[in-house]
């Protein structure tokens, strides 16, 4: 499934604002939920709906709802946090879990150190959070520990995407659809998405 990208003006606008160094923690902290808000709202298009009775200030009508008890918002550590308020506008009472991967600095491949996970995560549909999509090793890797954890459905909310971060995606699971809000041109030799926004957890956490 190749990745859906937002093409919109608002999100140009967004996204310049947020790829500007003078941005600051609290404007860049706001335009990640923001954003991470909009690409949910584009994950959940397929989302099935149930009739629900409801009497208005008018009359008795039918509306329509989804069983929000159905989903699960996963960021990865840290960067993914920063998506949690602006997805959790949209599912309120969804469940959130988490995890935590690191680098081995010899493999170069990523390393579990925490995962903790809702009950009945296999039954859920998991919307997957991590600002940066570069390499996709973590990317990766996270999607394979929630398919060890019996999940079938997987959504993957990506702001800013490198081509090699989505081929890896695509290649080692096929099954997952990515949504992004941009695809940059590529990786620099350190692994950063250029043009990209710099480190989006430093940012985020006003560690730069």
């Amino acid at each position: 499934m190749k990745e859906i990208v937002l093409n919109h003006p608002m999100i140009e606008h967004k996204i310049s604002i947020l790829r500007d160094e003078k941005t600051s923690t609290k404007e860049f902290r706001e335009l990640i939920s923001e954003i991470g808000m909009i690409l949910c709202l584009e994950a959940l298009k397929d989302a099935p709906l149930h009739e629900v009775k409801i009497k208005t200030p008018i009359t008795e009508t039918i509306g329509k709802q989804i069983d929000e008890n159905d989903y699960a918002f996963v960021p990865i550590l840290r960067a993914g946090m920063g998506m949690v308020d602006g997805v959790l506008r949209l599912i309120p009472n969804a469940k959130i879990g988490h995890i935590g991967l690191y680098r081995n600095e010899e493999t170069l491949e990523p390393v579990e150190y925490f995962c903790k996970l809702p009950k009945n995560i296999e039954k859920k549909t998991i919307i997957l959070l991590d600002p940066m999509l570069a390499t996709g090793g973590s990317g990766a890797a996270a999607i394979t520990m929630l398919k060890k954890r019996g999940v079938k459905n997987i959504k993957f909310l990506s702001i800013i995407s490198a081509p090699e971060g989505l081929k890896r995606i695509h290649e080692e699971h096929p099954d997952v659809q990515v949504y992004t809000a941009y695809v940059d041109e590529k990786l620099n030799e350190n692994g950063y998405i250029v043009p990209g926004l710099g480190d989006a957890g430093d940012r985020i956490f006003g560690t730069k």
